[in-house]
This record gives structure tokens, sequence and C-alpha cells, in this order.
């Protein structure tokens, strides 16, 4: 799956690419379609930096105390739940511009947030494909794992 993630609209140069998490790495894996919002999770370096280029009320965002930078439809976040870049990237699929969240840390993701309908409905479709990779798909194993 090709993403369409456009970030030159960011006025800023990322020092890592940012990781692609939430609704699109959701499409990404062929399990659903995407919202509107796209959710990275960012180095600390670069949530520093992108605080200090949009320090405006109207660009921060807070959820659940997770703190991120909202512009328009990309949100970046520092941390989710306390867990930061460097481990959610882990084993990420790395695309010119940004990585996109190993399948493995989706499930994790997802799990934690379960209490919610929503993300209970995503961790459902997640397991049924591990399920089927584990026993059928012999390509999807080979592009994605």
């Amino acid at each position: 799956m090709n993403l369409k993630i456009d970030l030159t609209k960011v006025n800023y140069t990322f020092h890592y690419k940012p990781l692609l998490i939430g609704g699109n790495a959701m499409e990404y894996y062929g399990l659903r379609k995407a919202g509107d919002d796209v959710d990275f999770v960012v180095a600390l370096e670069d949530d520093e930096g992108l605080k200090e280029v949009y320090p405006e009320p109207e660009h921060q965002e807070d959820i659940w105390g997770d703190l991120g930078v909202k512009l328009n439809e990309l949100e970046f976040w520092k941390c989710i739940c306390l867990f930061h870049y460097e481990f959610l990237a882990e084993k990420a699929i790395e695309k010119e511009e940004y990585l996109i969240i190993s399948l493995e840390k989706l499930l994790f993701l997802k799990a934690l947030a379960m209490n919610k309908s929503k993300y209970r409905k995503d961790l459902k479709l997640i397991v049924q494909k591990f399920l089927d990779i584990q026993y059928d798909d012999e390509e999807w194993k080979k592009k994605y794992l």
C-alpha cells in the first residue's frame, strides 16, 4: 500500500523520520480505511523543535496526557501512554519521508486503548490479521514481516 502523506506543509526539518501510527498505519496494513487525521510519534528532539516552530495554543494538543502538535490533519505526538519514539519505532517499516509502525507495535498501542470501542475493533482486526498470516498469507508475510 502506498500512502500519500504530504509532510512538506510542515515548516520543520525532522532530525528523525516521524513514525506513522493510528488509522493510516491500519490502512497501510490493509485492515481498514484511515480517518481524516494523520498521527505520528516523533523523537523528543523533534517534539521540542515542532513546539518551538508552532508555539501557538491552537497547535498544542493534549489527549489523555499525551502532548502533541496539531497542524491541520497532521498530528505529531511526543509519546503514546508514555511510550516514546525509540520504543515504538523498533522494527518499523522505512519509507522515504517517514516510518510506519510495525504491526506488532500497532497491536500493542491498540491493546493499550482497548477500553474505547473504536480501538477494540482495531485490535480485533489486527489479531485476525495475525491469525490469517499465521495460517495462510505467505505473500503478506513476505511484504510486511
